[in-house]
């Protein structure tokens, strides 16, 4: 029988676990784990989501520090915002919300972040970690992908995965997540040949494009476990990858969009952010 996953009770699992750490620390007379995000301009998808961090590291007991500069400030200008938090051993976590204007190099931005406070993993040193050792900081949302995994199946080892989607943000970084739970990892894209063939031959999918409605029944193996990554705008609403009706005749187990990954999201970038305070206090 098919069945949504529900993810918000795997993300409240994880907040207690959070919030049980952050108590610990203030027992011990420790200091607070502290985010300092920075939002360039105001663009509403951007301040929604910092505003969101904002309640939830608050609810487990953090504090964020919300770091907001104008749309004209320069690319110097914001370096030297970052080298100051760098610099600042009262912040254990920083980001820095992409896209930012034409006018800053965000390659320049994701090099200037410490990699020992780079919360969502876009230092280029984090990245080629991630992909050549057990080390390096993941972006939370293929750390959320593996964690509803992990937290569906139980043991992954051995298990044929397919990504749709080759991203650096989404993509890339859950080839090398998924490769270090050995599973057995398909990636496809764009010129991929025999898309739907090769969909199907994964016991779980993961669609990470952005295209709205693409993934029907087609697409997915009999009894296998969807993930939908996707997120698009469509007849004034939001939606993923998937035609979740369709792809729910075959799937055994799927998430839905909204309500799915990025349910998670932001609670695992607040274990990111954890982890990091106790890296920096060891």
């Amino acid at each position: 029988m098919s069945e949504i996953i529900n993810v918000s009770a795997i993300a409240k699992v994880e907040k207690e676990k959070i919030r049980n750490r952050i108590e610990g620390y203030r027992a011990e007379g420790k200091a607070t784990p502290t985010l300092a995000s920075v939002i360039v301009g105001e663009d509403p998808g951007s301040v929604y989501y910092i505003d969101m961090q904002k309640k939830v590291l608050e609810s487990l007991g953090g504090t964020m520090l919300k770091i907001t500069l104008s749309q004209d400030v320069s690319e110097e200008e914001l370096l030297s915002t970052i080298g100051e938090l760098n610099e600042d051993d009262e912040v254990h976590g920083i980001m820095v919300l992409f896209p930012l204007p034409k006018h800053i190099s965000e390659d320049r931005i994701a090099m200037k972040i410490s990699p020992s406070k780079d919360v969502d993993g876009v230092n280029p040193i984090n990245i080629g970690l991630l992909a050549s050792s057990t080390g390096g900081i993941a972006p939370c949302t293929p750390s959320s992908v593996v964690e509803i995994l992990k937290n569906t199946l139980g043991m992954l080892e051995g298990i044929n995965a397919v990504i749709i989607g080759r991203s650096n943000i989404v993509g890339k970084p859950l080839i090398q997540l998924l490769l270090r739970e050995n599973m057995t990892v398909t990636v496809c894209h764009s010129r991929t040949k025999e898309l739907k063939n090769v969909a199907a031959g994964g016991e779980v999918l993961i669609s990470a494009m952005g295209r709205p409605m693409m993934i029907t029944e087609e697409y997915v193996g009999k009894g296998a476990v969807v993930i939908d990554v996707g997120t698009s705008e469509k007849d004034g609403k939001i939606v993923g990858d998937c035609d979740l009706l369709s792809v729910m005749k075959k799937a055994r187990l799927a998430t839905k969009v909204p309500g799915g990954v990025g349910t998670l999201t932001t609670t695992i970038l607040m274990r990111t952010l954890v982890d990091l305070y106790d890296k920096s206090e060891a």
